[in-house]
């Protein structure tokens, strides 16, 4: 099952710095070697809420590759790179299993809201 990491960056100033700048030269090659790949990554455009900063969606194999990957020699050795040149919240989230469906899933919620009653 493909696993999503998906982070919310902001960089103070807008613009990366020495540090950040070091990250993005890096980051690429210990997400590689787990499968991982960059779907989207930019600013963008709000609809609804707010939403500081940037979004980027990297793509991984499943679950066990991203958690690898993250906890990686080669990505914590990069890791306080970004930490000391932005704030980002990175969240991992699997794909729906085959055949899922939002509406199956509330009918899931209201069977088992049903019998706890």
């Amino acid at each position: 099952m493909t696993t999503y990491v998906i982070t919310h960056l902001r960089i103070p100033g807008g613009v990366p710095n020495d540090k950040g700048l070091d990250y993005l030269e890096q980051v690429e090659d210990t997400a590689r070697p787990y499968g991982g790949k960059w779907l989207a990554m930019g600013d963008v455009e709000v609809i609804e809420g707010a939403w500081p900063g940037t979004a980027i969606l990297m793509e991984f194999p499943d679950r066990t590759a991203a958690d690898t990957w993250y906890h990686s020699s080669e990505y914590q050795a990069i890791l306080p790179l970004r930490l000391t040149s932005a704030v980002s919240d990175i969240v991992l989230i699997d794909s729906p299993a085959s055949g899922f469906t939002v509406a199956g899933f509330a009918a899931q919620v209201r069977t088992a809201l049903a019998a706890a009653s």
